[in-house]
């Protein structure tokens, strides 16, 4: 359950990132001027990098969990946490 809401909060932020995209394309389209799409292209950066950070933390918390719960999987679960951290940069 926890983990379907963290994705809910994931996808609702994509979306956001998404209607900030399709702006950019469109003022674009419209010639609107260069600070107003590096404006919107600003937007669109700053809504995927959030959409990161929750799916990360929502990533590393159920590996961590599992790790608790299941001391066996510590080792996969460590892998998995070192392979993961690449993509926070």
């Amino acid at each position: 359950m926890a983990e379907t809401i963290r994705h809910e909060a994931v996808i609702k932020r994509l979306k956001r990132a998404q209607g900030h995209l399709k702006s950019v394309i469109e003022m674009m389209e419209a010639g609107r001027p260069c600070m107003e799409v590096a404006q919107q292209l600003h937007a669109v950066v700053g809504a995927l990098e959030n959409a990161k950070v929750e799916f990360m933390e929502s990533h590393i918390n159920t590996c961590f969990e599992e790790a608790i719960h299941n001391p066996a999987s510590a080792e996969q679960v460590l892998r998995d946490f070192k392979t993961i951290t690449k993509y926070l940069k």
